[in-house]
């Protein structure tokens, strides 16, 4: 592996990292082989793991620390908090009583005294960005934390947490964790220049496009897959089939799989540091990091861009964050009394 800088942070990344989404009950349930599937990776050199207290309700997190007994110095450990773990109102968000909560909670599951990499899952519109970035400052002066970021936080917000930090002496967010396949080049637009002018380093999620740019979902075809059992609407978008329909020959004309394709598409970018692996097999692991000297010439990326715009979105993943504004109808619409114009 040849390293990257994570941002600023002086931390050395491998640009595959390893997500842990699918290690426990929603993915791999059999713990001796995910823990063989890390193993794997660290020794392939990857060196980054990402995982979160919500993934299989914090057996993910239990996976991970069970693995890196004995390695964890080798390891840039990456966890998250945020996302709801339970019915209990407060057990979610991004407020100081639930991520000193949550952090304590994951350390346990990680079994280790510190995380080298503390993201907000998701934003929460309902928190003052300074009481969370109060919170994490206090983490980090604290040994819990080495460094923290965000994900899926849109660029206004990103800018406001920067300069809320810098006006109030608090540590400012070091990573961000955006979507970004070929399917999904939104953040091209801003995310990801607003991270390159804030020296962040970024950890992009669902390279492969939420599953549809491993080849195994084709037009007019019934998958088998374990992720189609789930009912996800992405797998099923005519729009986002229409893209793979046209990047399955340019995948073959360059000699390679569309796995390939699309991971060497992200880490093209020089705003990327690192791509998230999510493999739920050692199969699935295998197949991707025998891509991992793979160079995108310029012009397989032209004709990629012709196919889908830079900064542009063909469709949505359904697990992709909607801010309140585009979420709730009655942030966009008027009351019907005050829609005329006259």
């Amino acid at each position: 592996m040849r390293y990257r800088g994570l941002g600023k942070t002086g931390i050395k990344v491998s640009p595959y990292a390893l997500g842990a989404m699918m290690f426990g009950a929603i993915g791999n349930p059999d713990h001796d082989d995910c823990v063989r599937i890390i193993h794997r990776a660290l020794d392939a050199g990857i060196n980054l793991i990402d995982t979160a207290d919500m993934y299989a309700r914090g057996e993910s997190e239990e996976i991970v620390g069970r693995a890196l007994k004995g390695r964890r110095a080798d390891v840039v450990l990456a966890t998250k908090a945020g996302n709801p773990m339970g019915d209990e109102p407060n057990h979610q968000g991004a407020s100081r009583r639930w991520l000193v909560r949550a952090l304590e909670d994951s350390l346990r599951r990680l079994d280790t005294d510190y995380v080298d990499v503390y993201q907000i899952h998701r934003p929460d519109p309902g928190t003052d960005i300074e009481e969370t970035l109060g919170t994490l400052t206090d983490l980090q002066r604290a040994g819990k934390i080495r460094t923290f970021g965000t994900s899926a936080m849109p660029a206004s917000e990103l800018v406001r947490a920067h300069w809320v930090a810098e006006r109030r002496g608090l540590a400012r967010p070091r990573t961000e964790q955006p979507v970004y396949s070929i399917l999904n080049r939104g953040i091209e637009r801003e995310v990801l220049p607003v991270a390159q002018e804030f020296g962040m380093g970024t950890l992009v999620w669902s390279p492969l496009g939420g599953g549809l740019l491993t080849g195994r979902y084709r037009k007019g075809r019934q998958p088998s897959t374990h992720r189609s059992q789930y009912g996800f609407q992405h797998l099923k978008d005519d729009r986002r089939l229409d893209v793979v329909e046209r990047l399955v020959p340019l995948a073959e004309e360059a000699g390679m799989p569309l796995t390939h394709l699309a991971m060497g598409f992200v880490l093209a970018h020089p705003g990327v540091t690192s791509a998230l692996l999510g493999p739920r097999t050692m199969a699935h692991l295998d197949d991707l990091l025998a891509g991992s000297e793979v160079t995108l010439s310029d012009d397989v990326l032209d004709r990629i861009d012709a196919i889908v715009p830079p900064g542009t979105d063909t469709g949505t993943l359904d697990m992709a964050y909607q801010p309140p504004a585009v979420r709730q109808p009655e942030l966009r619409r008027r009351p019907p009394v005050d829609r005329a114009a006259a």
